[in-house]
């Protein structure tokens, strides 16, 4: 699942992006203090997968590394070898049913990711 919401992203495909999304899945994304936006939260498939194709487009270049996040499926994002971003895609019957983000410098820092 999480290979297929990569590939639908990055090939800019709203459907295929919500046809790995569960219909009523949550988005949630904590970028931290520094940011002054309140930490967003995106409800439905239709709008996680706007959502997603905006953030695809705003860093072409990053690398994704797999991870288990909380258990679940995830990636780690690299940007210019630095941990720029951690994602969890929960899964349930075969579909994406969360997707939580952490962005916050801070946060990631505690979670000592090393550099690659």
């Amino acid at each position: 699942m999480v290979d297929a919401f990569i590939a639908a992203a990055r090939g800019g495909d709203l459907d295929a992006l919500v046809a790995v999304l569960d219909p009523e899945v949550v988005l949630r994304a904590d970028f931290g203090p520094a940011r002054r936006a309140p930490t967003p939260v995106i409800r439905g498939a239709a709008a996680v997968a706007r959502s997603s194709l905006g953030g695809a487009r705003g860093r072409p270049a990053a690398q994704l590394r797999p991870a288990l996040v909380n258990g679940a499926a995830g990636l780690i994002m690299m940007d210019g070898g630095q941990p720029f971003a951690v994602y969890g895609f929960p899964v349930a019957g075969g579909k994406i049913v969360e997707i939580d983000i952490v962005s916050d410098p801070e946060r990631l820092r505690q979670l000592g990711l090393s550099q690659q």
